[in-house]
């Protein structure tokens, strides 16, 4: 049974304070003290260094992958490294209908038309459901990665899902990535070494310039920056 929501409310903020500058490791460590299996981690598998991270601390660690049936090639590949590389558990998530049955129902593309309601389908309902068995999951939003996760914290509360949101890489800067990067040998998306800043479904991620946000490529002709998931 899932523990009670303002429970998890309460032990969300009250870590959020105490852990704010505490090592990745230490909040993995943590989030695996506190929660124990009803702990997991959500990757986009834009690159393997949460996954490891917290494969270092807990073997076998549930990893969820939202598998919206539009991804690149070189993002399944990634999943693919972790999954024969890593010591963890992928757990791929589909949304209920596929691609062509959305087509069916809603019309083709429905993402040129309506982003939201297309990522609604394939990303955050399928989340929602995928997260019930947990009481906390484990993701790797950073605050440089955009102004609007700047304020990120390292250990929150979804009141959406009503869940603890752990961000143990929050405080990190590119920099700090591309370091663990290099000393571990991280699988990391082709994309993003090929003029993508980002990288999610395939017909909403461009290319950016040097210097622009680096999602400023992810719905580029909408007034969109997130897919809804972090919202």
């Amino acid at each position: 049974m899932t523990t009670d929501p303002f429970v998890l409310r309460d032990t969300a903020l009250r870590a959020g304070r105490e852990l704010d500058h505490a090592s990745a490791e230490r909040v993995i460590e943590w989030s695996l003290e506190e929660f124990g299996e009803r702990f997991c981690v959500t990757s986009s598998f834009a690159d393997a260094v949460l996954v490891h991270l917290v494969s270092t601390v807990a073997p076998g660690v549930d990893v969820v992958f939202l598998d919206t049936g539009l991804h690149f090639p070189e993002t399944l590949d990634v999943r693919e490294r972790v999954r024969r590389g890593l010591p963890v558990h992928v757990k791929s998530v589909s949304p209920k209908q596929t691609v062509g049955r959305q087509d069916g129902d809603f019309g083709p593309r429905l993402w040129e038309r309506s982003p939201d309601e297309c990522c609604q389908l394939r990303k955050v309902a399928p989340l929602a459901e995928a997260l019930e068995p947990y009481d906390a999951w484990a993701t790797g939003l950073r605050r440089d990665e955009s102004p609007s996760r700047a304020d990120t914290r390292v250990v929150d509360f979804d009141a959406s899902r009503k869940k603890v949101k752990v961000a143990p890489i929050a405080r990190w800067t590119a920099a700090d990535v591309d370091a663990y990067v290099a000393a571990n040998d991280i699988p990391v998306n082709d994309l993003l070494s090929n003029g993508y800043g980002s990288v999610g479904c395939w017909p909403c991620t461009r290319r950016t310039a040097p210097g622009e946000d680096p999602r400023s490529g992810r719905w580029a002709m909408f007034e969109k920056s997130e897919c809804g998931i972090h919202l």
